[in-house]
């Protein structure tokens, strides 16, 4: 099963991360399947490649709550009508 969720990166205080697509049975910081944006949680930036969330959404990926919470507020899924 594939879900999109958080990889860490950045120096330590000082993290951000990147939203990928993984496999369920890989480590956080393991090999990704895709990239799909980043979160600065320090700088409250989000970046989103939308065609690339919604290929992996479309294939079954299931978002973690965390990213799920991210998506919702940037309104992801407002604009393309999802739940």
């Amino acid at each position: 099963m594939v879900k999109l969720r958080l990889k860490r990166c950045g120096k330590k205080q000082r993290a951000i991360y990147r939203i990928v697509a993984i496999d369920v049975r890989s480590r956080r910081e393991g090999r990704d399947l895709g990239k799909v944006g980043f979160y600065d949680p320090i700088n409250k930036k989000t970046y989103l490649n939308v065609p690339a969330v919604l290929y992996f959404l479309e294939k079954g990926a299931q978002p973690t709550k965390t990213v799920h919470d991210i998506l919702r507020k940037a309104e992801f899924f407002k604009e393309k009508g999802l739940g």
